[in-house]
């Protein structure tokens, strides 16, 4: 009885290991494809008043192999880029309605389409909110909205947080968006920790 105990002991620690283990990939289109599956938890889609939101996390090989693309790959340079990175949460905002980016879709004037760039260019700042299970405020770093002028699906924007080990203690984070004049009220998303930190890792060798 006591060695079935200890077999199944085992069995459990060794399950645990697997599943805990940071998932390695040998291409970034295995990782966007795994990333974009919301079953993973890594990209969440909600539609709010005829509105698509979808939250994607972007891990730290992410950021790095667009930043070495074209480049030839060397382990000092991964692992440079790897610290340049690894300190900071990043995020992926993408908001559309039919397929189609805001500005395509929303603004009915001249000044209303003004209107909505500055609000995005300059704005989202005091719109998007990341904060702990127990209302702790993570300060936003930065943020990045790259016009499309029409030629995309959604309005995307990344936003930049720290990386800070007693936040990734609580269980989730909550990652908000208030209303941005589209009459959605405040859209709420629940990111888990867990997935922050066993964050899939790219194999960079040639």
């Amino acid at each position: 009885m006591i060695t079935k105990i200890r077999v199944c002991i085992s069995f459990l620690s060794v399950l645990l290991f697997f599943n805990c283990k940071n998932k390695l990939f040998n291409t970034k289109e295995e990782l966007l494809s795994y990333l974009s599956n919301e079953e993973t938890g890594y990209a969440q889609h909600k539609t709010v008043n005829g509105y698509d939101f979808t939250l994607s996390y972007r891990p730290t090989d992410l950021l790095v192999t667009q930043e070495i693309e074209g480049n030839e790959i060397t382990e000092d340079m991964v692992e440079g880029l790897r610290y340049k990175y690894k300190n900071y949460l990043y995020f992926n905002l993408s908001i559309s309605r039919n397929n189609q980016e805001l500005l395509s879709t929303v603004p009915k004037d001249r000044m209303e389409f003004g209107a909505m760039v500055n609000d995005l260019a300059f704005g989202m700042r005091d719109k998007v909110n990341l904060f702990t299970k127990s209302k702790d405020t993570i300060d936003m770093i930065d943020f990045v909205y790259p016009r499309m002028y029409g030629m995309s699906r959604a309005t995307t924007m990344m936003f930049v947080f720290p990386r800070e080990g007693g936040h990734l203690n609580e269980d989730f984070l909550n990652f908000t968006v208030e209303d941005i004049g589209l009459f959605t009220g405040e859209v709420k998303f629940k990111v888990y920790t867990d997935i922050i930190k066993n964050e899939p890792q790219l194999s960079f060798k040639n």
